[in-house]
């Protein structure tokens, strides 16, 4: 593997320049963004929803895929797996979310690489997909998360509809969790087929690690901070109500210090990886070890989500492949 590239501080500037630059451009181009209402839609839940979208007869699986380019090791993952068509069907809905959370271009490692995202609209629509919608309920002001951090661009050329969230399609929803009650939930995870997780491998200040799993908090509305309280259980509560149907987490680059909203480009390592896996627990396993040096007992939630039935902490107990691409 061939040693990590770095930036100038002067090329890393020109180059967030061009990015705001081109998000004024975008912003009349006609990207399919919609604007923010005011009052969230609010209803009485009662019954404990879980939306569990994986496929039943695949067999647990992690795929590790090492290259040069994000577009080449993330359609080898998928060919692992027997290509998209494994877990995509003809007329799904499918909602791929990214780490779209912070105002940060993609050299600095705070959301999900763009060119992951492109392959993975683009070869759901090739498998038959009639919609796939790419959102996260971002943590900075919403457009400028989704124009600098390249994923709108990225996702509208393949073909996706772009969603920035939108007040009013919050729902509340009972989750039954520990910590994880009645929850407000954006409306659009509610209403998919199917869901790909795509997290970005990187520090977080309070979790360490903040890997697949935690990437859900980007489903929720209202104050999340207070789920930090408990982290582990809130976490686990996630992982329990939306199992999705595949997990994508990028570690092409992976931000090493400094999380989650990292900015400085020495807290960055280029690991040129992609972690692909139908066991959510497992491949935050495996990149919680690899990337950060945490064992299982250093991600406590990691137990937690295992002792609900949500997958496996050996990740080596799976059909287990590491491949260059």
């Amino acid at each position: 593997m061939s040693k990590p590239t770095h930036i100038s501080r002067r090329e890393f500037l020109e180059r967030a320049g061009k990015a705001a630059g081109l998000a004024v451009v975008v912003a009349g181009a006609g990207f399919a963004l919609h604007e923010q209402e005011r009052f969230p839609f609010r209803q009485t839940a009662s019954e404990v929803v879980v939306r569990d979208l994986r496929i039943k007869d695949i067999p647990g699986r992690l795929v590790v895929v090492h290259g040069e380019n994000p577009v080449r090791i993330t359609s080898a993952a998928l060919e692992e797996f027997g290509g998209m068509s494994s877990f995509i069907s003809k007329g799904d809905t499918v909602v791929v979310k990214p780490n779209i959370g912070w105002d940060r271009v993609p050299e600095q490692a705070a959301n999900t690489n763009p060119e992951v995202v492109r392959v993975l609209v683009r070869e759901c629509l090739a498998a038959g997909a009639a919609k796939v919608i790419v959102t996260d309920v971002s943590c900075n002001d919403p457009r400028r998360c989704f124009y600098r951090s390249g994923i709108a661009q990225a996702a509208e050329e393949a073909g996706a509809d772009v969603e920035l969230p939108v007040q009013s399609r919050y729902r509340t929803v009972n989750m039954g969790g520990v910590m994880l009650g009645e929850q407000l939930v954006y409306g659009t995870f509610l209403e998919a087929d199917k869901v790909i997780n795509v997290p970005v491998a990187k520090h977080h200040s309070l979790t360490r690690a903040t890997l697949g799993m935690k990437n859900l908090y980007g489903i929720l509305g209202g104050n999340r901070s207070r789920l930090h309280q408990d982290i582990n259980n809130s976490i686990a509560d996630l992982g329990n109500f939306l199992r999705p149907t595949l997990t994508v987490l990028d570690a092409y680059r992976v931000l090493l210090r400094n999380g989650p909203q990292g900015g400085n480009l020495a807290d960055v390592e280029e690991r040129r990886m992609l972690a692909v896996s139908t066991d959510q627990v497992a491949v935050d396993a495996y990149a919680g070890e690899t990337f950060f040096g945490l064992a299982v007992e250093d991600l406590p939630y990691l137990s937690l989500a295992e002792q609900r039935g949500l997958g496996i902490t050996d990740y080596s107990a799976l059909d287990f492949r590491e491949i260059e691409a």
